[in-house]
Parts: structure tokens; C-alpha cells; sequence
């Protein structure tokens, strides 16, 4: 946890870095889906509410942007356990957050999917407990990635329930 003292790099360097560790989970999550969402997704059959594809690549943009500004602001605070706490909450979270896109899309598996994303929320909720003890705009910063995670939650389980599985 060096790594994140809060004078171990600049501050430029800590944000840049920050906004590139949020979005290199939409990297990783989008090489397991990209094939699938053109093939297996699109033979499945979808909830009325399911949002058309162009929109997900623009919102989780946005979502990984906020993520990556609230992980900076815990990274300005003092070093304390707290602080390694709730960096290791977002490691965790970031970890199933990467691991749904692979369980879903890239196992074709929307139970798998349905199992990971509810540990994500968990997860989720507990990386806002900790950085809003933190910093309280960390914490609001992940408000719109909460509301997203739980409404891709009644997506799965609603595909997984139109799908038989």
C-alpha cells in the first residue's frame, strides 16, 4: 500500500492514474464481451426494459470516470488503516465488477453473472461505507455506479428467468 501514500507520486500522476485503473476494468470487461455481445446476447430473449446496446459503452465511460475521481480523493487522504481498508474494498469491488463481464459474457453464463454482480453490490456498498468515512464526495461519487450495478442486477436475473436458466 506504499504505492498509494498520499506523497508517493504527484498529484497530476495520482489522478491520471486513478482514471486509468477505473477504466482499465472496461478494457478488461470488454475484451469478454465483445464477441458474445454479437452473437450469443443477441439470441437471448430480453426484458421490455432491456437499454439499447449503444448506451451501455457511454454510461459505464461515465461510471468508470467517477470511480476513478472518488479512488483519487481517497488517495489524498492520510495514510491510516482506514485508508487501506477502503482501497481494499474498490480492489474488490473492481475485481467483480471485471469478473461479471467474464462470468456473463464471456462464460455465456447469466447465472454465474447473476451470483457475481450480487457480490459486486455488496462490495459496492461497502467501498461507499469506507470512502464516504473517508472523504463524503468519494463516496457520492459511486451513487450513480450503485444505481447502475442494481438496475444491470434485475437485468441478469430477468434475462436469466426469460432464458430458462
Amino acid at each position: 500500500m506504499r504505492f498509494f501514500s498520499k506523497n508517493f507520486l504527484p498529484r497530476w500522476a495520482q489522478l491520471i492514474l486513478s482514471l486509468l485503473f477505473a477504466q482499465l476494468a472496461g478494457v478488461l470487461g470488454g475484451i469478454a464481451t465483445f464477441s458474445s455481445v454479437r452473437t450469443w446476447y443477441t439470441t437471448l430473449e430480453k426484458p421490455f426494459f432491456n437499454p439499447p446496446s449503444w448506451l451501455f459503452g457511454p454510461v459505464w465511460t461515465t461510471l468508470y470516470v467517477l470511480m476513478g475521481i472518488s479512488l483519487y480523493l481517497i488517495w489524498q487522504q492520510e495514510d491510516s488503516d482506514r485508508k487501506k481498508t477502503a482501497l481494499k474494498w474498490f480492489l474488490v469491488q473492481w475485481v467483480l465488477n471485471t469478473a461479471w463481464s467474464f462470468s456473463f459474457f464471456g462464460l455465456q453464463s447469466p447465472g454465474l453473472g447473476i451470483i457475481n454482480i450480487g457480490l459486486l453490490l455488496v462490495a459496492i456498498l461497502f467501498t461507499i461505507r469506507h470512502f464516504q468515512a473517508l472523504s463524503k464526495p468519494s463516496g457520492y461519487l459511486l451513487y450513480p455506479y450503485l444505481a447502475w450495478v442494481s438496475f444491470a442486477t434485475l437485468l441478469n436475473a430477468s434475462l436469466l428467468y426469460l432464458n430458462g436458466w
